[in-house]
């Protein structure tokens, strides 16, 4: 009996889960309320370099009103992808303020660059459609606590 090859089989279902430990979607980020007019969005906030390089990743649903806001340090032109996001999505780049620069819907699984048109601090993804099926477009403005310290 090969007591080596028991042991990395044993070791190898221990660590196995860990191994797809990455591939599990972000359920349980700190969230905030956002208003567009008179529409809520519950929003997940994707705030540390790790949070929003997985963003909306291995995600198989997303409530209707339920997003995520990335929140980076300083304005600069912000560029998404889709590696791995299962979802359709459409995302907000946002001003400081909350005013929308410009919108962009994403093809699920791809690598296309989708940038924001000026520098911005704060992107939000909701499902694809939710935007237009709400009228929102480039100009409007968001609020919530973060604009409002702005």
């Amino acid at each position: 009996m090969n007591y080596i090859a028991i042991a990395i089989s044993a070791l190898g279902l221990l660590l196995g889960p860990l191994g797809y430990a990455q591939d599990l979607p972000q359920l349980d980020l700190p969230r905030t309320k956002l208003s567009a007019g008179m529409h809520l969005i519950d929003a997940q906030l994707a705030a540390t370099p790790e949070q929003r390089s997985t963003g909306l990743m291995f995600r198989r649903d997303m409530p209707a009103s339920e997003g995520m806001l990335f929140v980076f340090e300083q304005a600069s032109q912000q560029c998404f992808w889709m590696k791995n996001t299962l979802l359709p999505l459409s995302a907000a780049f946002l001003a400081d303020d909350g005013r929308i620069v410009n919108l962009v819907d994403m093809k699920p699984q791809t690598t296309d660059s989708h940038c924001s048109a000026q520098p911005v601090r704060y992107v939000l993804e909701m499902n694809q459609g939710w935007f237009a099926k709400k009228g929102i477009r480039a100009g409007s403005r968001l609020t919530g606590k973060p604009f409002d310290a702005r």
